[in-house]
């Protein structure tokens, strides 16, 4: 059976992972797959640590795009994918990778998900998590220390020179393309579950 592809996007730290986790606990009698932008990010093996440390990850060019395009047409149709695994410390790809099963329904969450006009066409309901910027800093600076191991000069330099300037230039305008947008991220429960609501009807209706 053809899966179901939804599209959660925003900014960095808008809560797109809390979106899409609260969606698929919402959809307990259909089978769903997760998969994550992040785990797509070119493997710049060629450059030094140092070199990746410089390199502005908030941009386009970063992202495989081809192979995400690929796994999720592969999803689409019902298959499996062998997803990388990224390194957030080191800023490489692992060697090993994470098998995804074809599901009922797969949520794909990134902040540039919607720039790549194939990856964006391969979404059927698109999503737009609308968070304050002030907000989305406080959250990213918690969790790149906690989860990546960062120095808070380290994130607010980023932040400043890379994060800010793309998202406005790529994350912000593709807020256009969304079906649905959802402001307050996954504080929002009832736009979670009317999104929860609507991927049930569209599964009813392809069904029928």
């Amino acid at each position: 059976m053809p899966s179901l592809i939804v599209g959660v996007a925003g900014g960095s730290g808008s809560g797109k992972s809390t979106v899409a986790r609260k969606v698929a606990e919402l959809l307990t009698d259909i089978s769903v797959a997760s998969v994550s932008m992040d785990a797509y990010y070119r493997n710049m093996t060629r450059l030094t640590f140092d070199e990746r440390r410089q390199l502005n990850w908030d941009h386009p060019d970063v992202v495989d795009m081809e192979l995400l395009g690929d796994q999720l047409e592969a999803l689409a149709s019902g298959a499996a994918i062998d997803k990388p695994v990224y390194d957030f410390v080191t800023h490489l790809r692992s060697e090993r990778t994470e098998s995804v099963s074809g599901a009922d329904v797969v949520i794909v969450d990134g902040i540039l998900l919607y720039w790549d006009a194939r990856v964006r066409a391969l979404c059927d309901i698109k999503i737009f998590v609308d968070v304050e910027a002030d907000i989305r800093l406080i959250r990213r600076i918690g969790r790149d220390m906690r989860v990546r191991g960062r120095q808070l000069r380290d994130i607010l330099d980023q932040y400043l020179n890379s994060v800010r300037p793309m998202h406005e230039e790529f994350v912000e305008p593709t807020k256009q393309f969304a079906d649905i947008i959802v402001p307050h991220g996954g504080q929002n429960a009832v736009a979670i579950e009317m999104i929860a609501a609507r991927i049930q009807e569209r599964l009813r209706t392809e069904i029928t």
